[in-house]
């Protein structure tokens, strides 16, 4: 019972009117509105680690310019290595090195991913860089050499966690959750840079090519001008689509064309 009074009352006269006007005001008060039923939460389930093949359309600056490959490949026991390559063939898009192939030797170590070795080749006309580096966890230090400058080649120091550029990729996959952040620490040919994503609170379509998927987006939140978007659909062991944007203009548009298992 409902009193509207919060102070002492002397008199039983007083409580009973009190008492009578409380009753009244419940006995008039429209009924109570129910409670809207709770909208449930969107079914995520990220995708196991297995080998796959997945073929991409490369869009350079929004113009077709060539494709992209990346593939994932079990090489026995705890090793890993997930490759990529991209192959500029219209346009600028070769010249100015859209000619990119990338590969990353890990170990799957429970649920986390850990970096052995890495590589990175791109061609172009008026460029070239070949670089390797290594991944010593005992030593505790990662160095690359090749087309660097000198102090890229120097040994840095590693921290439980390091990822590699295709590795975060596969992380992103690993631990994207809708609404989720996810923070990694980059360390690639030579730089270690904090990568910090946000994932959108739902799903939304996403068109590639003639297929129409039910993607989460996901963005890097501490890329400065350049940006990097992933857009990811449960069952789907690949982003489905990956786009590099600089000064807030789309540069390399990558499109999920097809991905089977191998």
């Amino acid at each position: 019972m409902k009193i509207l009074s919060s102070k002492p009352v002397l008199l039983i006269a007083s409580l009973l009117c009190t008492v009578a006007i409380a009753h009244a005001q419940e006995a008039t008060a429209p009924p109570a509105t129910p409670p809207l039923p709770a909208v449930p939460a969107i079914s995520w389930e990220a995708p196991p680690l297995e080998p796959f093949s997945a073929t991409y359309q490369a869009l350079y600056k929004g113009k077709e310019a060539g494709d992209a490959i990346m593939r994932v490949t079990h090489t026995g026991g705890a090793q890993w290595r997930v490759d990529m390559q991209v192959v500029g063939r219209r346009g600028f898009a070769s010249v100015l090195g859209l000619n990119l192939e990338q590969s990353t030797v890990f170990e799957k170590r429970g649920d986390t991913y850990v970096p052995i070795s890495q590589a990175t080749v791109r061609k172009g006309l008026f460029l070239g860089k070949k670089v390797s580096g290594t991944y010593n966890w005992q030593a505790g230090t990662a160095q690359w050499l090749g087309d660097l400058k000198k102090e890229r080649t120097q040994p840095i120091p590693l921290q439980p966690g390091d990822q590699s550029a295709l590795l975060i990729n596969l992380a992103i996959m690993r631990d994207a959750r809708p609404g989720g952040q996810m923070h990694y620490r980059y360390v690639d040919v030579g730089r270690v840079r904090q990568h910090d994503y946000q994932a959108a609170p739902d799903t939304e379509n996403v068109q590639v090519g003639d297929l129409s998927y039910n993607a989460l987006r996901v963005h890097r939140t501490n890329g400065g001008n350049d940006e990097t978007i992933l857009w990811i659909a449960n069952g789907v062991p690949t982003p489905v689509r990956i786009l590099q944007r600089e000064d807030g203009e789309d540069r390399i548009d990558l499109r999920l064309i097809e991905y089977q298992g191998v």
